[in-house]
């Protein structure tokens, strides 16, 4: 048994996180904020993404360009009610989204919420563990290794979760600088 296979595992937690940051905001307008914001549009919700060019043209401005005119105060609408803190301003053919200064208290927040991702993150890891785990003990049980094996297994398992929780969280507090500059 070879626990080199399941470190893709290990990576999709990894990238999820990294994919789970980008959304927090900084003191730079990032398009990434703006992705995962859901739209009403016709009847059914969509990500933003999905229906509109999201362009960060100026560190402090985004643009965003629905392909669909007549969809525009249905993602103007949206941006508004996402509790981003953004001034939205609507142009005709696109909006033209400010990024204001973050307050001392805006940055408190944002770090509060990064530290539940880094958590999650964490939590992933162990879930990853725990299932490697669960799978080292199944071979043990079914005598395909040896109980020497199985701690081995074990020792080098736990030496791969540490250097992938130290990667979370240094991608946190990497995060955590660029909240606070």
């Amino acid at each position: 048994m070879e626990l080199d296979q399941y470190k893709e595992n290990y990576e999709k937690s990894i990238e999820y996180l990294k994919q789970e940051l980008t959304a927090i905001r900084t003191n730079r307008a990032a398009p990434a904020m703006l992705e995962n914001i859901s739209v009403e549009i016709y009847g059914a919700k969509t990500l933003l993404i999905q229906v509109a060019s999201i362009q960060a043209p100026e560190p402090k401005m985004l643009v965003v360009e629905p392909w669909d005119k007549n969809v525009i105060k249905d993602v103007e609408k949206a941006i508004q009610t996402a509790g981003l803190g953004l001034s939205v301003v609507n142009e005709g053919n696109f909006l033209r989204i400010t990024v204001p200064p973050m307050t001392e208290e805006t940055r408190n927040e944002l770090v509060k919420l990064l530290n539940l991702k880094v958590e999650d993150g964490k939590q992933s890891i162990r879930g990853v563990r725990d299932d490697i785990k669960e799978k080292v003990v199944k071979a043990e049980k079914d005598k395909e290794i040896t109980e020497d094996e199985r701690y081995k297994l074990l020792e080098k398992l736990d030496e791969m979760t540490r250097e992938y929780n130290d990667k979370v969280k240094e991608i946190g507090e990497n995060k955590e600088k660029e909240i606070r500059l």
